[in-house]
């Protein structure tokens, strides 16, 4: 799984939550009927805001949804997921997308990636992705060339980049990319007056995931020699901030222009789960969800301690004990976590214990866990501490 947008379930009301599952496992689904099991390793937390997108300016209906059956990643649950053309084009261009990255990592042979027999196996398969995006765009109305174009063009750029180049130089290819996919959602969606804004929101979106992914991988790939657009251009992170602070801004303006039958949570997704995104990549954000500890802020200052402070004065009395499992059977429980991530993110139960825990990904929140994101005029949002009004 990769992409910049990663929100913390407790970051979102159960609706949107289950919304956001939808919109992901959609995709997953639609990877495998048109491109079978292994398309599924595409999955990617960026690729599902096309779905998104798409169906929150067409509108959400019944036969949009389906009942998927129990899968190992929601702990062998059913759940409902989208179906139709936002999720296949968000799987036609996560498809394209994950080929560029595959080509990317070969050229900077990264890994295994720099022996020749292996890096030949990655490039076809990188080859086989760009066809079956192909087939599922041209389906749609949708001509991926223009993202395998830009993919193309980036290799050259880069060559060609040295100390001095404008970072958005190198940003260019992959902000035309994103552009495209987002502006054909309003195509899919029957609103075409869409297309300019979600464009430019597009393209704002590509800066940012392209930044951000050097911003990331900038000490890591010093140390290998591998190739990063801020070390080439000698482009300080200050400058990449404000870069990044723009297209934010720019995001947040462009969908003030796009009509939506419902945007909620397209504005949780791309006004503020990116900006914690860059927050998060640039270190100046940290967060907290374990009882007792503080939340501290970028300027060193301490706020208070989370916890929703219309919940009970009391917490509840503790669950009886049940029986420990055994070594051996607590070992086996343990790995089936393990292999369907249940570990990773969400709540399991102590292999051993049989005590109720947290996975990871659910120690980073906010003390907000189900409210109404700009749900008040005027009143800000609590769940990220944006002092903005419903218009943001």
């Amino acid at each position: 799984m990769f992409g910049i947008v990663r929100p913390c379930t407790h970051r979102l009301s159960e609706g949107l939550r289950t919304e956001w599952m939808a919109h992901l496992c959609g995709l997953c689904l639609a990877l495998r009927a048109d491109h079978g099991q292994f398309a599924r390793i595409v999955t990617n937390y960026d690729g599902l805001i096309v779905s998104v997108l798409t169906e929150a300016q067409a509108g959400a209906t019944p036969a949009g949804r389906r009942t998927a059956g129990p899968c190992p990643l929601r702990a062998m649950r059913t759940a409902p997921v989208a179906m139709g053309e936002g999720a296949r084009l968000a799987a036609a261009v996560s498809l394209v997308l994950a080929s560029a990255k595959v080509r990317d990592h070969v050229a900077d042979r990264d890994g295994l990636l720099a022996r020749r027999p292996v890096a030949a196996a990655a490039r076809r398969v990188a080859a086989g992705w760009d066809r079956a995006g192909a087939r599922t765009g041209a389906a749609l109305g949708f001509d991926t060339a223009l993202l395998v174009d830009a993919v193309d063009r980036q290799t050259g750029i880069e060559t060609l980049a040295g100390p001095g180049t404008p970072l958005l130089t190198v940003t260019e290819p992959t902000e035309t990319a994103t552009a495209a996919a987002f502006a054909h959602t309003a195509v899919l969606a029957g609103k075409p007056r869409n297309a300019a804004p979600l464009a430019e929101a597009g393209r704002l979106f590509g800066r940012l995931a392209h930044l951000l992914d050097a911003v990331e991988d900038r000490e890591a790939d010093a140390a290998s020699g591998a190739w990063n657009p801020l070390t080439v251009t000698g482009t300080p992170l200050a400058e990449a901030r404000r870069l990044c602070d723009d297209a934010l801004h720019g995001v947040r303006l462009a969908l003030r222009e796009v009509e939506f039958t419902d945007g909620q949570l397209v504005h949780v997704l791309l006004a503020h789960e990116l900006r914690r995104s860059v927050d998060r990549a640039f270190g100046t954000s940290s967060c907290s969800h374990q009882e007792g500890q503080r939340l501290l802020t970028p300027d060193g200052s301490f706020g208070p301690p989370p916890g929703n402070p219309y919940g009970p004065a009391a917490p509840p009395p503790p669950r009886p004990p049940r029986e420990r499992r055994g070594l051996i059977t607590g070992c086996l429980v343990w790995a089936g976590l393990a292999c369907t991530c249940q570990m990773c993110c969400g709540s399991f139960e102590d292999p051993w214990s049989r005590e109720r825990r947290e996975a990871p990904c659910n120690s980073c929140g906010d003390c907000c866990e189900a409210c109404n994101c700009c749900g008040q005029c005027g009143e800000g949002c609590c769940c990220c501490g944006d002092s903005c009004g419903c218009d943001c």
